[in-house]
């Protein structure tokens, strides 16, 4: 099989875990120093939002874009094919999409200090889910928990029916009855 249109070099796929890391560090960082004082719990509880609801955005992401939206559906093909390619969305769109969709809104319906907080807990979990994914498709061995993503994803790889769309947690499947 040739190569996917969304293979990296190895430098492309590595910058990405580099650039979110140093995103959610300076994000963090610039909230923390310069937030006001009087957002600081709206903050802390916009950025624990913003983490929780990716492991919900994740599992619609894979579920329903890209096990159904072509042409994402055919690149996510392509992974399955060789999962241990570096076979990744790229960052300017992964980075774009997280803008639009996250950000902005966020930014109508509150102030730059807000919609930063629940964009930084976002980018947390995407960081933690790009790690996972990596770690389950790369790295041999590891403790209980990340045993058990390594076979719910291969289950999710290697099963005739459509589940296991969770990556980082089984909390979706389960409420939606994905596990097949």
């Amino acid at each position: 099989m040739g190569r996917s249109a969304l293979e990296h070099s190895k430098l492309a796929y590595r910058a990405d875990f580099v650039i979110y890391a140093l995103a959610v560090v300076l994000i963090a960082a610039t909230l923390a120093a310069a937030g006001p004082g009087t957002e600081r719990a709206a903050m802390a509880a916009l950025t624990a939002l913003g983490l929780l609801s990716w492991s919900l955005l994740e599992y619609v992401a894979h579920r329903f874009i890209l096990h159904g939206l072509p042409p994402f559906s055919g690149w996510h093909a392509d992974h399955h094919a060789r999962p241990t390619a570096l076979i990744c969305t790229p960052t300017l769109l992964s980075a774009s999409l997280i803008l639009a969709l996250v950000f902005l809104p966020a930014l109508l319906l509150g102030n730059v200090w807000r919609a930063g907080a629940l964009t930084l807990g976002v980018l947390a979990g995407y960081l933690t889910y790009s790690c996972v994914h990596h770690a389950i498709h790369h790295w041999h061995g590891g403790g209980k928990w990340l045993l058990q993503r390594k076979h719910c994803h291969a289950l999710h790889h290697h099963s005739e029916k459509s589940g296991y769309f969770g990556v980082t947690t089984s909390f979706w499947d389960t409420v939606f009855r994905t596990l097949k």
